[in-house]
């Protein structure tokens, strides 16, 4: 079946309906582009985050993290350029210097209907979201990672600053309580979803936490919809030094199940001399894939697609959401 962009004419039933979980940058580009092809999107979002204008609302109005998704309401909201620029909009200077407005926005309406899980209802509303972003827990979850030298970081704008310091590997991470639930309403959207993605995104600071949440592991591995990690495109220093494309699976398996993933969408598009050079000054370098990841993950029984699926603006490398989610909406029909 050929993949078309949405049209006037199709109905919402006949759209497949598609999970993302994760967080961060990759998740609301990763969102921009699925929109054009269905409105069936369920975006599920880590609220572990604890840095930035984020981290103080949270530290101050002691609200759940509104930083991520905020990015992913915008990346599927449909609205005036005006108004984007609004809600991205992050203050220079005075007491909410680093702020952004659309995080005040969302504070606001926390506020006004005193339910994060409502706030976000509404602002969706207001500003005629495509599909659901949702919190994948409403605990007021912290983020932990043990490194290889068996010291504990706590919170997880901490880890990598500290793993980086410490020259020490993450050996895994953890939240507290660690008996926080999903929310029910992401748990239904994966129970019919059409397909699961996991990614593009940090891997232990925006989609494992999600993977840590009480059972939502078995509920996703119970889902009939096929499973797919898109991995990275670049290392992130602190976080995933020296990695290659197994090494990311194998962190993903270890903080869940050995059989959770169907496939594993890998970029092999050449990146610009000058473009990598800005990164390598950051100790960051391209994923890896050798011949032994490729039969370690057959061996597995995961699906390797290999595709070039990078854009880069501004010496910035991203994925191409275009491109990408046709990939992914392939898959969700033809499983």
């Amino acid at each position: 079946m050929s993949i078309i962009y949405r049209t006037g004419g199709r109905t919402l039933c006949d759209e497949p309906k598609i999970v993302v979980i994760g967080g961060g940058t990759g998740l609301s580009i990763l969102l921009r582009g699925l929109k054009r092809y269905t409105a069936n999107i369920t975006a599920i979002v880590t609220v572990a985050d604890d840095g930035g204008g984020s981290g103080v609302l949270r530290e101050d109005l002691g609200m759940l993290p509104p930083g991520d998704i905020k990015s992913c309401i915008l990346a599927l909201a449909d609205m005036e350029p005006t108004m984007e620029k609004l809600l991205q909009y992050r203050f220079n200077e005075g007491m909410l210097k680093g702020q952004s407005f659309g995080n005040l926005f969302i504070a606001a309406m926390n506020e006004i209907y005193g339910s994060f899980e409502m706030a976000i209802k509404e602002v969706s509303n207001v500003l005629a979201v495509t599909g659901k972003v949702l919190p994948m827990t409403l605990e007021d979850v912290t983020l932990y990672a043990e490194l290889e030298n068996g010291q504990i970081i706590e919170g997880e704008s901490n880890i990598p600053l500290r793993s980086r310091e410490l020259s020490s590997g993450i050996k895994r991470v953890y939240i507290r309580p660690e008996n926080s639930d999903p929310l029910e309403e992401a748990v239904r959207a994966i129970e019919i979803a059409d397909i699961i993605v996991l990614g593009p995104g940090s891997l232990y600071t925006s989609i494992v936490p999600n993977l840590l949440v009480n059972g939502i592991v078995d509920i996703i591995y119970e889902s009939r919809a096929p499973k797919v990690y898109i991995a990275n495109v670049m290392t992130q220093p602190g976080e995933t030094d020296g990695y290659s494309v197994l090494d990311h699976v194998r962190a993903i398996l270890r903080h869940s199940r050995e059989d959770l993933l169907d496939y594993v969408i890998f970029n092999t598009e050449w990146i610009p001399k000058q473009t990598l050079e800005k990164y390598t000054l950051d100790e960051s370098e391209p994923v890896d894939l050798n011949y032994m990841d490729e039969k370690s993950l057959n061996r597995n029984g995961i699906k390797l697609i290999k595709e070039r699926l990078i854009d880069i603006e501004k010496d910035y490398i991203r994925h191409n959401s275009a491109k990408l989610s046709k990939l992914l909406m392939e898959i969700a029909i033809k499983s």
